[in-house]
């Protein structure tokens, strides 16, 4: 059996924390997308304060989140920093809406992570079924081009979410005979 070179060996241990970055940030966007659930998945987050804080944590200080393109530029914006990303999720969940939604859950697919020493960019297309109690529906799907940073501690943050409009497409009355009110996962096992 051959010997390993130092080259040979730094090159594996290369490979295997961009493998590591790769899972992290996966889940880092995941529990970004889970968090934004309606009903609340979320174990031990009992209000959306806590949601919002939860979501949150997941940001750097500097983080940027914008909706680009045609559609999303008038309707998000850019926020620059977690004071103004945080005033924008109070404004979402902070207010009593009529119609309330009732449903919204986030589907993501066609992944692409580039991860490249402690910065990273990660592209994602995503759907989401919105349910609201007046009975109206829709279905939402989008372009995320988002960008990572591990922070010196060694967890990865989110410093920018980007996402762009792909079709909002009204949904028939009725087209979704059952759903959760709340999630059984919010409770104990």
């Amino acid at each position: 059996m051959a010997e390993v070179t130092n080259t040979e060996w730094q090159a594996l241990v290369a490979r295997i924390e961009t493998l590591e970055a790769e899972a992290e940030i996966r889940r880092l966007q995941a529990r970004y997308m889970f968090l934004c659930d309606t009903p609340l998945p979320e174990f031990g987050v009992r209000n959306d304060a806590e949601r919002i804080d939860a979501i949150m944590a997941l940001y750097s200080e500097d983080a940027i989140w914008e909706g680009v393109g045609d559609y999303y530029d008038n309707q998000f914006g850019r926020l620059e920093g977690t004071a103004a990303i945080r005033r924008h999720f109070e404004n979402f969940w902070g207010q009593k809406r009529d119609p309330e939604l009732l449903l919204n859950v986030h589907y993501l697919t066609s992944e692409q992570i580039q991860v490249s020493g402690d910065s990273a960019e990660g592209q994602w297309v995503h759907c989401q079924p919105w349910i609201f109690s007046d009975g109206s529906s829709l279905l939402r799907s989008s372009r995320l081009n988002n960008a990572f940073r591990r922070e010196p501690n060694g967890r990865w943050k989110i410093t920018r979410t980007r996402t762009e409009n792909v079709f909002v497409a009204p949904l028939r009355e009725g087209w979704a005979s059952d759903f959760a009110k709340t999630s059984v996962l919010m409770q104990p096992a």
